[in-house]
């Protein structure tokens, strides 16, 4: 039986979903996929449905509505702890994450809580992404480094791999979002709780097929919730020196991070 569940969230992916899963079981014998649908009117899920009867090794989550990204994957993660698998990973349906880096990522996590798949770090590389967009990622990476004191490069990647006991460790009850942002919200949570990540790097390919879900709002939400978790992480640092007289920590302190080159 495979002891890791790969989770893959879709809404309007039909032209992908068949071709990433085939990807995802091909990477190795010791995982299973979990499709999560937010009832695509395109059609996913009856793909998904037949993938999932053609193998024991799919499984599908269908939802009624779309609720956002973090939304879907706090649905995966509840039905693969739920299942009892070892290790669980988020994966896009839309390509852009490569599934033969499935076997390294699951590996690190024999030393690590939480691996990430890392675009910013030496090693990893963004595939036809215009300037502006790669710029945009950069930038807001270097803007959530300084609001939350993390050290993580890629602190907004979606491809991630998590040890079942990591993930019960942090509330999931309390992440509050369920947008992009999420990302973000999860792995800073992750590292309050004081688990060991690690990041790798990979290469990110912009799908080919269909539209990217990256929009304006978006990119507002992240600003703005990470712009409030900073000004409270920053007040309670401000309160515990007045309180405590200790000195305010840099921006690493506290945290086990580890760069894998």
């Amino acid at each position: 039986m495979a002891d890791s569940l790969v989770i893959i969230p879709t809404f309007n992916e039909r032209d992908n979903i068949a071709s990433i899963v085939a990807r995802a079981l091909a990477a190795s014998e010791r995982l299973d996929v979990l499709i999560v649908d937010d009832n695509s009117p395109d059609g996913t899920g009856r793909i998904a449905d037949r993938l999932s009867d053609a193998s024991a090794r799919v499984h599908l989550l269908h939802r009624t509505e779309k609720t956002g990204l973090g939304a879907a994957y706090l649905d995966g993660f509840r039905w693969g702890l739920a299942a009892g698998y070892e290790r669980l990973v988020e994966m896009d349906a839309d390509g852009s994450h490569h599934p033969e880096d499935l076997p390294r990522l699951l590996d690190l996590l024999d030393g690590s809580d939480v691996v990430l798949g890392s675009r910013w770090v030496p090693g990893g590389a963004v595939e036809n992404w215009p300037l502006r967009r790669k710029l945009l990622s950069r930038g807001g990476n270097l803007y959530t480094r300084l609001a939350l004191g993390i050290a993580v490069r890629d602190a907004t990647g979606g491809f991630r791999a998590f040890r079942s006991r990591a993930l019960e460790r942090v509330d999931l009850r309390s992440v509050e979002s369920q947008g992009y942002c999420f990302q973000i919200d999860l792995l800073w949570r992750a590292l309050e709780g004081g688990l060991t990540v690690v990041e790798t790097p990979i290469t990110f390919t912009e799908r080919v097929h269909g539209e990217s879900k990256m929009s304006g709002s978006i990119v507002r939400e992240s600003l703005t919730k990470v712009t409030l978790w900073g000004l409270r992480r920053r007040l309670g640092e401000v309160r515990e020196v007045l309180v405590h007289r200790r000195r305010l920590p840099s921006v690493r302190a506290g945290y086990h991070l580890t760069l894998l080159r």
